[in-house]
């Protein structure tokens, strides 16, 4: 279960709410583009709202105002949704990326909406990454205070010292920079190599691969197995699984959507005396 927000911290709700937000959050959620993209809309003058052409995204909307861009109306935003994905290696998880390399999204199926990703892995890294069409669920998957563990698999070069490994769970320095409790455990030494699972929660830029370098262990192949109570599971390289609203929310410990099936219906509790008499006709019979 997560943590409470921090004070500084807006609590996460799967539920759509008409509380006015930003224009260009609203146009981002409604899957047109980003909010920079949005706002760089705005001030090329090709937003309206409720008929008037904007001039500054510095303004508040809610369910009520009518937004268009390009003189098409914006559509009510979508519920947020979260999708498992094995991100293959060799893909640059990033919209765009300025060494021309293919990105994530040139590869994801037609049938997603607009998506964004929940942290990142690098460009060697494959496994499971959790993609989602709402920022602000994105904001929520990623704060420090969920204490959520990244499981990875991992095979590293080299004769491992567990001894070496068990020291990480007090933490590490490296270069200066400072890395919180690491759970890592050999599975299986071969010859030149061998095979761990390493437990994170921080989740820093490269943080698996710099702390085997800093060991002696440099790291020839990293994949992902979890993020928080979301598993990569079954999933082949490049597929895609959408990730049940109701599990969603249960696993973040949020309030559902309201929805004919939800909350289910209790099944109705017969009387006691009407059973019996069922049970005692049944025995005549």
């Amino acid at each position: 279960m997560i943590k409470p927000p921090q004070k500084d911290e807006k609590p996460f709700s799967l539920a759509q709410t008409d509380v006015p937000e930003r224009i260009a959050k609203r146009i981002a959620r409604a899957g047109i583009c980003s909010r920079r993209e949005a706002e760089a809309l705005i001030l090329a003058g090709r937003v309206k709202l409720n008929g008037k052409m904007l001039d500054t995204a510095a303004c508040l909307v809610t369910a009520k105002d009518q937004i268009e861009v390009d003189d098409k109306r914006v559509q009510t935003a979508e519920p947020a949704r979260l999708w498992r994905y094995y991100k293959p290696r060799g893909l640059v998880v990033s919209n765009r990326d300025e060494k021309g390399r293919d990105t994530i999204f040139d590869h994801l199926p037609d049938s997603l909406p607009r998506v964004i990703s929940v942290g990142r892995l690098d460009l060697d890294s494959e496994g499971l990454l959790l993609l989602t069409n709402d920022g602000g669920l994105a904001r929520h998957l990623e704060l420090p205070s969920t204490g959520w563990s990244r499981k990875y698999r991992v095979r590293v070069r080299g004769l491992v010292d567990s001894i070496k490994l068990n020291n990480l769970t007090d933490g590490v320095t490296i270069d200066g920079i400072r890395y919180g409790e690491v759970l890592a455990r050999l599975d299986n030494q071969m010859p030149s190599n061998a095979w761990l699972t390493v437990a994170i929660r921080e989740g820093k830029n490269r943080e698996i691969r710099h702390i085997m370098d800093y060991l002696g262990y440099p790291v020839s192949r990293l994949i992902r197995l979890s993020y928080g109570p979301f598993s990569l599971g079954n999933l082949e390289d490049s597929d895609v699984s959408e990730v049940k609203t109701n599990v969603l929310a249960d696993q973040l410990g949020l309030a559902r959507p309201q929805s004919k099936s939800w909350p289910p219906k209790k099944p109705k509790q017969k009387n006691m005396q009407v059973r019996q008499r069922q049970k005692y006709k049944l025995r005549q019979k």
